[in-house]
């Protein structure tokens, strides 16, 4: 969930005596119709007026409950995905404040939270989103903005959005024969300590990354050649004009590498670890750790990358996802697991050509290997993996 947050109390976000009617019906992300409970009348006395459209504009974010799902709210390399967050997002928008996403595991907890003041609205698929009784200017607000063809249309957007990268592909390996396996190979090696990784390592993860193209940039806005997310540059300290420069590229990656590593520090074997980093380096820590939860309740062995990842794959469907243990939510975790064993496969391969040379030397010049006026890899390519819709 995004990393915006904000305190309130109970009675801070309640009226003084109201009572609240919440009933209507909401559709779970199977798109079965799920009836909810109407609640008596609620009276709640508190000490404050009562939280409607100003306050929320005041305090710069709204805050939507939904349920997790592919048709609903989910993250994607750190982004918000799904139609109940694009329109979400649009309505905060059109009335000047943020979206902040809170998932429940069911609409029976969404109500609760409601009434309790803990989120502003419900969003779900229904004709109009569910609000409390006394938000009358958010609901007229809503009312508004709420027109068939606009609906439509963000709908429409979200539900054929694919993370897509834009790049141009350089080879696997520049000169297996010196042991070259880019350009960046110095700054790979420069930066390795920083991560806590074999150099090699690093450079197997940039090409799944980016191809080894410096100016690459996907549909979610990560850029460069390691596919920084912008919020990722701005916890990294990267300026906005220095983030598609190699080396400022690859140390903020190597510093986050190592900020996301100790996410599992109790992990102590290595080459373990490092299958949990990369997995939450592409799909998030958060999920990851529902993964590994999720494996400790089925008795496996939640240190152990191989009796995680069948847990990684199956965040995608609705039993797994909405177990009242797991924290985030669903998850595309295919692309997580690939993501993982590409990169590990790389690493093996450029471990088996690519010699480690001791911090800052460098190998012999390559002789170019040319045909056709391009460098052509002089390793069999691994199998190749591109996610979903993305255009090379």
């Amino acid at each position: 969930m995004f990393n915006l947050t904000r305190s309130f109390s109970f009675k801070g976000r309640l009226g003084r005596g109201f009572p609240l009617f919440l009933l209507l019906f909401l559709a779970a992300c199977t798109g079965k119709q799920e009836k909810l409970p109407s609640s008596s009348p609620l009276w709640v006395e508190t000490e404050e007026g009562p939280y409607d459209l100003h306050e929320i504009q005041a305090s710069g974010t709204i805050i939507a409950g939904t349920l997790s799902g592919p048709d609903t709210y989910y993250e994607y390399h750190g982004q918000g995905m799904g139609p109940q967050f694009m329109l979400a997002e649009a309505f905060a928008q059109s009335i000047g404040v943020v979206v902040q996403m809170e998932i429940s595991p069911d609409t029976a907890t969404l109500l609760k939270r409601l009434e309790a003041g803990e989120i502003d609205f419900i969003a779900l698929e229904m004709p109009k989103w569910q609000t409390r009784k006394n938000e009358s200017l958010l609901r007229e607000a809503i009312d508004e903005w709420w027109q068939p063809e606009r609906i439509k249309q963000i709908q429409s957007t979200a539900n054929n959005t694919t993370y897509t990268v834009r790049r141009h592909m350089r080879p696997l390996m520049q000169d297996a024969s010196h042991g070259i396996i880019s350009p960046y190979d110095d700054l790979f090696r420069r930066y390795s300590s920083t991560a806590g990784w074999d150099w090699r390592l690093l450079a197997a993860m940039c090409y799944q990354e980016s191809g080894f193209d410096p100016q690459a940039i996907s549909s979610m806005g990560a850029m460069g050649l390691m596919q920084l997310m912008p919020f990722t540059a701005d916890a990294m300290g990267v300026p906005t004009d220095k983030r598609f420069d190699p080396e400022q590229n690859i140390a903020a990656s190597a510093r986050y590498i190592r900020k996301v590593s100790q996410s599992f520090s109790d992990i102590r074997e290595g080459e373990e670890r490092i299958k949990f980093t990369l997995a939450a380096y592409n799909g998030g820590a958060g999920h990851v750790q529902d993964a590994q939860t999720l494996a400790r309740k089925e008795g496996r062995n939640h240190q152990l990358w191989q009796e995680v990842s069948p847990y990684i794959l199956r965040l995608a469907e609705p039993r797994y996802y909405r177990d009242p243990d797991v924290k985030n939510g669903y998850m595309r975790g295919s692309e997580t697991e690939a993501y993982v064993r590409l990169i590990i496969s790389r690493w093996n391969q450029y471990r088996g050509v690519a010699r480690s040379f001791s911090s800052g030397s460098t190998p012999a010049p390559a002789r170019k290997s040319l045909k056709d006026g391009e460098y052509k890899s002089a390793v069999k390519p691994a199998e190749e993996w591109v996610p979903e819709g993305t255009s090379e």
